[in-house]
């Protein structure tokens, strides 16, 4: 009989599982992923992923959650190194603009998930519907700092940018939309 795994053993296997899934989910899409496929980029038995998740749309919810707290994290702390209130609501694009450049950008990996599987998978719309309203919390509390103004046309300013990026392939889809906000702050 083998040796039980130990915890720290599954949290590393936990961890390069969710590296590989992640990274073909938002490369390839979800439904293109086998769990073979994820079984050869992690370089673990498909037993074992079971064992961890039991089954694909665990797995991708668990995608979902880990990369919604580094991917608002990493935009809360750009944009809290401005000290200027006003600065801070414009550094949300800046910060995208620069995410948009990044090689192998494709969109937003909520609203891709939601393409694919939001009808069909109440745990993955929950998610979605989740980070999108985090997302604009972050942005509406960053308003509600900075100005009078409402928040929701700057979050949907932030949205429209994404999906252009995504669509177009042009990062200059964050410069317009800090525009936007900019004047609508006053």
């Amino acid at each position: 009989m083998p040796a039980p795994i130990s915890d720290e053993q599954k949290a590393r296997d936990r961890e390069a599982l969710l590296d590989a899934a992640e990274a073909l989910f938002y490369e390839r899409g979800i439904q293109a992923v086998g769990m073979d496929d994820i079984r050869a980029a992690a370089g673990i038995a498909l037993k074992r992923i079971y064992g961890l998740f039991a089954t694909k749309e665990d797995l991708v919810v668990a995608v979902l959650q880990r990369r919604d707290r580094r991917w608002r994290g990493n935009l809360t702390n750009y944009v809290e190194h401005h000290t200027d209130p006003r600065e801070r609501v414009l550094a949300v694009f800046d910060w995208l603009g620069q995410w948009f450049a990044e090689p192998g950008f494709r969109g937003c990996a909520w609203i891709n998930a939601y393409g694919e599987l939001g009808a069909a998978s109440p745990a993955v719309l929950a998610e979605v519907r989740g980070h999108k309203e985090a997302f604009h919390e972050q942005i509406a509390g960053w308003v509600a700092a900075a100005t009078d103004a409402p928040a929701e046309p700057m979050c949907l300013l932030a949205e429209g940018a994404i999906v252009t990026a995504a669509i177009t392939g042009d990062p200059a889809a964050a410069l317009r939309a800090r525009e936007a906000t900019e004047a609508l702050m006053g």
